[in-house]
């Protein structure tokens, strides 16, 4: 019997995977594909999930295999500078193919000894007091005592949970392929930067050598969207924008995606719970869907593993859906915005007009990009400094640095007064004498996710906050 049974093998599942083999649980991946897709959905990281990788000690072979990109034009592609001294140390983003994302991802959770089985596809699940049984389609079954659908925005498990994906369907389409052509740069990079200056979905980019990721406006929705389109329809939509069709051919893959927007009623039922995509989807403005994914995975892990191990105080494996249920929500509304934004209709046009005048002020871009980055994300820890509730970036200390504390994803209390304890916790959180002329408080308390639980001088008020994150006292 597994303790955790993870059903999909996309960044959030590989991710949640890693994270519960911190703490010894006996995890296994079930993915319905073979192999890792050969197609690149998602092409980067933000500074959220690069701080996430980094607190874990993951990011070096991301940063060595990826490329440094300045922080603009992400907001509606409106293209303005990004603002000076934003709250984290990697303002910028990580290009990084989504392939190769997911195999590092898969790697570290083989490496920390995550079992990863592909071609397992789930077809049925049944959950007890005990644990979930999970049905394969080959007929086989596999028992753990909790079971997380991270398998997509068709989500099998949130189907077969009978829980409600309420939003607004798709009322446009995009087509989204790689493939090769025969018209000279030069002049592909002119016709396609004349096109965007009112179509903000179109584009031709050179990802390797030989071959272009092609994004084009689809004629129509189409009716049943799990089959890929044609080479033809990339023609025809690509003449019927640009007037050409650039010479395409010799396609690797094709795909298409939809401005669907939909979040589920409930992230948990039972001994099942929702992660990433299974849990919310919607347009991929911004950049945002892969990074959502990986952060609700590290918010669940170590309540998960606490909730496995014993030690999980009342109420905090349902706070995993507290906190992150309104942070999907909140990109879900702006991804509607920058969809609406993107239209080339009049009305969201003059709307577009007066949001990038408005954006010349660095306060106005500061809020739209920390959305997008996930830098602003404040949990509701009631009521106290602004510092509550937020996440630590990488502070530098008398000896070190603070994520290095961080690896093994346990609890910290940062500690400048050496006066505080945290006997009777220590099993779960790491009391930590330093000093940081960046951190303007006596002691904070950091959750293994890195959010501030508390911050003061006093002990009584620490006990207590200790009793509601990490449990009873041993």
């Amino acid at each position: 019997m597994f303790d955790v049974i993870v059903v999909g093998g996309g960044p959030t599942g590989l991710m949640l995977a890693g994270e519960l083999r911190l703490h010894d649980l006996r995890v296994v991946v079930l993915e319905k594909e073979a192999e890792q897709p050969k197609f690149v959905r998602a092409l980067g990281v933000h500074a959220r999930t690069m701080e996430v990788l980094e607190q874990r000690g993951m990011l070096e072979p991301f940063f060595t295999l990826g490329t440094t990109h300045p922080l603009r034009g992400f907001f509606a592609a409106i293209d303005k500078p990004a603002p000076e001294r934003l709250d984290t140390t990697h303002p910028y983003t990580l290009g990084l193919p989504q392939t190769i994302i997911d195999r590092l991802l898969e790697e570290h959770a083989r490496a920390a000894g995550a079992e990863v089985r592909r071609g397992c596809e789930l077809v049925g699940l049944a959950q007890d007091d005990t644990g979930v049984t999970a049905e394969l389609a080959d007929g086989t079954r596999v028992r753990g005592r909790y079971l997380i659908g991270c398998d997509g925005g068709r989500s099998t498990v949130r189907k077969l949970l009978g829980i409600g994906f309420p939003g607004e369907p798709a009322r446009t389409e995009t087509l989204l392929g790689e493939m090769e052509a025969t018209m000279p740069v030069a002049e592909v990079n002119a016709l396609v930067a004349e096109i965007r200056t009112t179509v903000k979905n179109f584009g031709l980019g050179k990802i390797t050598e030989d071959t272009y990721r092609v994004v084009v406006p689809a004629a129509q929705v189409s009716e049943d969207r799990t089959v890929a389109p044609t080479l033809d329809e990339f023609r025809a939509q690509l003449k019927a924008y640009a007037g050409t069709d650039f010479g395409v051919h010799s396609p690797r893959w094709l795909s298409r995606f939809t401005d669907a927007t939909r979040q589920a009623e409930r992230y948990r039922d039972g001994r099942v719970l929702l992660a990433g995509d299974a849990a919310h989807v919607h347009p991929p403005m911004g950049g945002q869907g892969l990074n959502l994914g990986i952060q609700d995975a590290f918010n669940l892990g170590w309540k998960l593993a606490a909730a496995v191990r014993g030690w999980a105080p009342g109420g905090l494996l349902d706070s995993y859906e507290a906190e992150r249920h309104p942070v999907a929500a909140a990109v879900l509304d702006n991804t509607r915005a920058q969809s609406v934004l993107m239209s080339t209709e009049a009305g969201p046009q003059s709307v577009r007009r007066l949001l990038s005048e408005l954006m010349d002020f660095e306060e106005v871009t500061r809020y739209l990009i920390e959305k997008l980055i996930a830098v602003n994300i404040r949990y509701d820890f009631g009521a106290g400094p602004d510092l509550l509730g937020r996440r630590l970036r990488n502070l530098p200390l008398k000896h070190g640095n603070l994520y290095d504390l961080m690896h093994a994803g346990r609890g910290v209390l940062l500690d400048q007064t050496g006066g505080l304890t945290v006997s009777g916790w220590s099993d779960r959180v790491d009391h930590v004498v330093d000093i940081s002329e960046e951190l303007d408080a006596p002691a904070v308390l950091l959750r293994p996710d890195g959010h501030v639980a508390w911050l003061g001088a006093d002990q009584h008020t620490l006990d207590d906050q200790l009793t509601r994150w990490f449990g009873s006292a041993t």
